[in-house]
């Protein structure tokens, strides 16, 4: 049988891309979302579990199923997060600088602590943390953001050096700016903050990336499957950009 592969966040986007890929690759996937909607378009072979990544009681019952489902895991993709608030610094509400902690680190968080054990049993796993270039240069205007995808990493660095030596290997994927809805709405919030236009701040995010273009959930789902694979049977506690190289991450146009 193929992996076991679990995917937070996976109904749509960079999560649904990982998920498809995955099981491209003859793996079993069992997805979660909060978008019920998004999991019924998901294709019907998949296990799917509506639920908050930060909610424990949700995690401890998505990580039941895969114990009674499957007896174990060996792929877990902790890839569900939220954009934040677009703000100057002074401008962003506790309440909302919470719940952008929450969805994204503490979601990890959670995925990491209920694998550990079924891992370590079977001394062998795969953790996958989806951060953001955010999290290695920072964000203006996105002060939760990018302070919960500095502390992803931190996490996943941490997971590394404890889970090592039972076999187990943790990364982070860093993607840039995915095309998609997403990065639309941030796009846009960017531009109604700043006065100027979506295609202005759209133009500004392109010119300070070397490759000139924004990456595909699919370019990030790829470096996924890759690092769960034996090619990458000595990356561990590694951040992985898949940006296009970031040369500036607050272009001016």
């Amino acid at each position: 049988m193929g992996k076991r592969v679990l995917i937070t966040g996976g109904g749509s986007g960079i999560g649904k891309a990982m998920a498809e890929t995955f099981a491209a690759d003859g793996a079993r996937v069992l997805v979660t979302d909060m978008d019920q909607v998004a999991l019924d378009g998901c294709p019907g072979s998949w296990l799917k579990m509506t639920g908050d990544a930060s909610d424990p009681e949700h995690m401890r019952a998505v990580f039941a199923r895969i114990s009674d489902e499957w007896g174990g895991i060996d792929v877990v993709c902790s890839n569900a997060g939220i954009a934040g608030p677009t703000a100057l610094v002074e401008d962003v509400d506790i309440e909302d600088f919470r719940r952008c902690i929450a969805v994204n680190l503490e979601g990890a968080f959670l995925a990491a602590k209920y694998a550990a054990p079924m891992m370590k049993a079977q001394k062998s796993g795969v953790i996958l943390i989806t951060s953001s270039n955010a999290g290695i240069n920072g964000f203006p205007n996105r002060s939760p953001y990018a302070s919960a995808k500095w502390a992803e990493i931190g996490l996943m660095k941490t997971l590394a050096m404890e889970l090592g030596p039972y076999g187990i290997r943790a990364n982070a994927i860093a993607p840039g700016c995915v095309e998609g809805p997403r990065i639309d709405g941030v796009i846009e919030r960017e531009a109604g903050a700043k006065g100027t236009t979506p295609e202005l701040i759209r133009a500004g995010y392109e010119a300070g990336v070397s490759m000139r273009s924004f990456v595909t959930a699919q370019d990030v789902a790829n470096m996924a499957v890759f690092l769960a694979s034996e090619g990458a049977r000595l990356v561990s506690g590694q951040v992985i950009p898949v940006d296009g190289h970031t040369e500036n991450p607050d272009p001016k146009v």
